[in-house]
């Protein structure tokens, strides 16, 4: 469905439709008042861009709109060693067979569910629960080497001749970050009680921590969100795409949001914008494209990113290391430092940061990982030889540090907390030797979560004793039943599960709902004490729900309507399961298809005080030159 063009010399009727000129680079309020509230997001991308009209931007850039729905686009797996043209060579497959687990340190009970009733009493279970029965593993899968191959869209679901199609027109260049690949299996990062974050975070100033994003942990208490007293949104503000030449992909990742400020990631650069009038506050110039920012905000406002060490050149556009790392105030756009880290006579590239205290972690080397003082930038600890190295960090209460020990494709995987101020480990856990990819739920307590086998999936969650490391419970996931996103070589890259008052929280898949419903799915709940389904369900009704982060004790939930109404954010009470809105996109067509094109639940989706932004982190050249695509959207609550 596409907007129908609006007659000449008049406005579009709900301030979103198709500008007669192209939008300006910067955030702006609709000249129109906003519609009725309303939800819904349809499946085709815009006609067109929304806003009141203005002069053209310079250099103004679109990226084509994903297939609604889908995962959004990710990093493809970096190579061993960096030629950085050359795809990684696929691993040798391991013998089949079920490999058995390893053993924590200090030691552990065995693998399995704790606090299982006795054999022939079945455990209660609804729509979207787990069997009792452990998936069989086997050998790794095919390598990732093109942006979307690992992606799935839920749990174990492969990958269509369709979407192969979609995605080759990058696949030359999807190795330009050398970071992870989104798939669909079973996670989503939402880091709770912190301030604004990076790409799953945003709001409030908190230490270390993400208090906007999507997975994560929390104290527990009341809400923080509050509703306001109209929950129907306008527009604050619509970011139009940078240009970009054909058949590149260009990366804009990294968002944050304060009750001040969003501040978006550009190419080259880092804009800040009011968060109340939406214009435009400062810039950051940056060494080159960022490759990715830590998710979290510092009580002081600060964070970080990581950016290319030059800018690509013209002619090619040949990707540059992600060596640089920044760390700025977010409120004001003022940098502290930029730094890299030196090994064997190169600088060293990274993908990922996170910060917990004043320590900022860097992983996803190749070499290992680092870490530094946040306001000073001096050097805690860098990479090490040896037959382990540190694969990636998960900060905001705790510092959790993944490693991978052994010879490339044999290599085995283990779970540290550690001293954030010094980086030794308070103990170490050994995880599954098949495991193929591992991401970090929650720092505190600490949960995570593993794909294995012979499909890119998450099978399995655990959940460990933050005092001993040892196993507090095993989750096996089952295949096909929930929805929410991880991706690829990224410890902290999942999206649209979250964890708090010691539970985790997950969305189904859609389902049909019965009657005149349609499609419906439910926001699910387990315990970590005993690894058992705890029988709350979360009902989206005729709209696709799944959580963002914790709200207090609370769980904040994105819901994603049909084409006729808008979007919401509630917040849900742990207890009674009730919801309350707090805020209502508005329901027209443009508004609706500019949500979709973001695709909510792998994009950077952040809330806080009345404010939700979305915004992507790969930008492409438009399908064709009457589409106008956009950056980041942000609506406001009255």
């Amino acid at each position: 469905m596409t907007q129908p063009p609006q007659p000449p010399n008049e406005p579009p009727q709900d301030g979103f439709g198709k500008p007669q000129d192209p939008p300006p680079v910067g955030f702006g309020k609709p000249q129109d008042p906003p519609p009725a509230a309303g939800f819904g997001a349809p499946q085709e991308p815009p006609a067109g861009g929304f806003g009141a009209p203005q002069a053209p931007p310079p250099g103004g850039f679109g990226a084509p709109t994903p297939p609604a729905q889908q995962p959004g686009y990710g990093y493809p797996q970096a190579p061993q060693t960096p030629p950085p043209a050359q795809p990684p060579a696929a691993p040798p497959t391991p013998p089949q067979g079920q490999p058995g687990y390893g053993q924590p340190q200090p030691p552990a009970p065995q693998y399995g569910y704790p606090g299982q009733p006795p054999q022939g009493q079945p455990t209660p279970q609804g729509y979207g629960y787990p069997g009792q029965q452990p998936p069989q593993y086997g050998a790794y899968p095919p390598p990732v080497t093109t942006p979307m191959q690992a992606a799935g869209g839920g749990a174990g679901k492969k990958i269509s001749n369709q979407m192969m199609i979609i995605i080759g027109a990058v696949v030359a260049v999807a190795l330009i970050i050398g970071g992870g690949v989104w798939y669909s299996a079973s996670s989503g990062g939402d880091k709770t009680n912190a301030s604004s974050a990076g790409p799953t975070g945003g709001g409030g100033k908190g230490g270390g921590e993400n208090k906007g994003g999507s997975g994560g942990t929390t104290s527990g208490g009341e809400s923080q969100e509050k509703a306001p007293a109209n929950t129907s949104a306008q527009v604050l503000m619509q970011l139009p795409q940078h240009e970009v030449p054909k058949d590149e992909v260009f990366s804009v990742k990294g968002s944050w949001l304060t009750d001040t400020t969003y501040a978006k990631a550009g190419v080259g650069e880092i804009v800040g914008y009011s968060a109340v009038t939406g214009k435009k506050s400062w810039t950051l110039p940056l060494s080159g494209q960022t490759c990715g920012g830590a998710p979290e905000v510092t009580q002081d406002g600060l964070s970080a990113v990581i950016s290319e060490a030059a800018p690509r050149k013209p002619k090619d556009y040949e990707y540059q290391p992600c060596t640089q790392i920044t760390v700025f105030n977010v409120d004001t756009g003022k940098k502290l430092w930029t730094k890299s880290v030196g090994s064997g006579g190169r600088d060293i590239p990274f993908k990922e940061l996170s910060i917990t205290g004043s320590t900022l972690a860097a992983g996803g080397g190749f070499d290992g990982g680092a870490a530094f003082d946040i306001k000073t930038g001096k050097i805690l600890w860098q990479p090490q030889t040896g037959s382990c190295e540190d694969v990636g960090y998960r900060g905001g209460e705790q510092l959790v540090a993944v490693r991978k020990c052994g010879d490339y494709g044999d290599e085995k995987h283990e779970v540290q907390l550690l001293d954030a101020a010094t980086g030794k480990p308070k103990w170490t856990y050994k995880i599954p030797a098949a495991v193929n990819v591992i991401s970090v739920v929650s720092s505190k307590p600490v949960t995570f979560v593993i794909a294995t086998g012979d499909e890119v999936q998450m099978s399995d969650l655990f959940s460990l004793d933050d005092a001993t490391g040892r196993l507090r419970t095993k989750i096996s996931l089952e295949k096909d039943k929930y929805d929410f996103d991880c991706e690829v070589g990224e410890i902290h890259g999942c999206k649209a599960i979250t964890v708090g008052n010691d539970r985790v929280y997950m969305p189904t898949r859609q389902h049909d709902g019965g009657g005149s419903s349609g499609q419906t799915n439910e926001i699910v709940s387990f315990s970590l004490q005993t690894g058992k389904p705890t029988g709350d369900r979360v009902d989206g009704g005729e709209y696709e729900i799944f959580p963002v982060r914790m709200d207090g004790g609370n769980i904040l939930a994105y819901k994603d309507g049909p084409y006729d109404k808008g979007a919401e954010i509630v917040t849900i009470d742990p207890k009674s399961l009730q919801q309350k809105t707090l805020l209502v996109t508005p329901a027209t067509e443009s508004v609706t298809s500019v949500i979709s094109s973001m695709v909510p639940k792998s994009s950077e989706l952040l809330y806080t005080n009345g404010r939700l932004v979305m915004s992507k982190n790969l930008i492409s050249k438009p399908y064709s030159a009457d589409e106008k695509e956009f950056e980041a959207v942000a609506f406001a609550a009255q």
